[in-house]
């Protein structure tokens, strides 16, 4: 696994790709909690990094699958694949070495913004004036939001030879496991309490619950079984073509 793992970050910085990713996440953000006046934090009657940790999911259903849709697409487009699995590699291996080298390239992306946090910090008022626990859980959800996208794009990119389709799917299940159940449990079909345990199925639901800084084991569950559930998928696809 640690050879597929280096491999794959050795990839990602030796082209733009991992440089890229990183320089769009911050200028996204940098507008948004900058520049943008309706999401500035300079126009905020309080010190708070909400816009951030608002505006990071979205930015995440496109940015994650781009950075994943090469994981396995490529490997099958160039006919690698094969020679990757001749070695004494196992599938799930072979898959843990790409699912975390995305995945720490993603938390790269992460890490500039305790700039943020540091700069909300001192223009406080007064200074220090922060929910630290709010934040800290914002921060700690928007990994596991991360775990679970990676491994869709996982997924997505073992379906498909095309990258870009490995992007646009993946891209769409991002979408719905974060919002579409929102917009489901708001129609009319579902009544009583059936439209929180719909809600509750969604990403946003349990996002939105660490977001307050509690960390609640059933969201910490939801996460993580969401995302072996997706890399399960994922061998069983790349089993099957093998």
């Amino acid at each position: 696994m640690l050879s597929v793992y280096i491999k794959e970050i050795n990839a990602f910085f030796s082209s733009l790709i991992g440089y890229l990713s990183i320089i769009v996440f911050l200028l996204l953000t940098g507008l948004f909690i900058f520049v943008f006046p309706d999401t500035s934090l300079l126009h905020q009657p309080f010190a708070t990094l909400d816009p951030l940790f608002s505006m990071a999911p979205l930015i995440f259903i496109f940015l994650i699958p781009a950075i994943t849709m090469r994981s396995l697409s490529e490997e099958w487009s160039n006919n690698t694949f094969e020679l990757l699995a001749t070695k004494p590699l196992t599938t799930i291996q072979i898959l843990a070495g790409k699912y975390f080298a995305a995945l720490t390239l993603v938390v790269f992306a992460i890490l500039p913004t305790l700039l943020y946090y540091y700069t909300i910090h001192e223009l406080g008022s007064p200074r220090g004036n922060l929910d630290r626990g709010a934040i800290m859980g914002s921060y700690i959800g928007l990994i596991f939001l991360s775990m679970v996208f990676t491994s869709i794009g996982i997924l997505a990119s073992s379906l498909s030879r095309n990258q870009i389709v490995a992007f646009l799917l993946a891209a769409f299940l991002c979408f719905f496991m974060y919002y579409g159940f929102f917009y489901l449990s708001n129609l009319p079909v579902f009544v009583g309490n059936w439209d929180v345990f719909i809600q509750s199925l969604g990403i946003d639901y349990h996002y939105a619950s660490i977001s307050r800084g509690l960390v609640d084991t059933r969201d910490v569950v939801y996460f993580l079984s969401l995302s072996v559930l997706f890399l399960a998928i994922a061998q069983y696809v790349i089993d099957n073509r093998k």
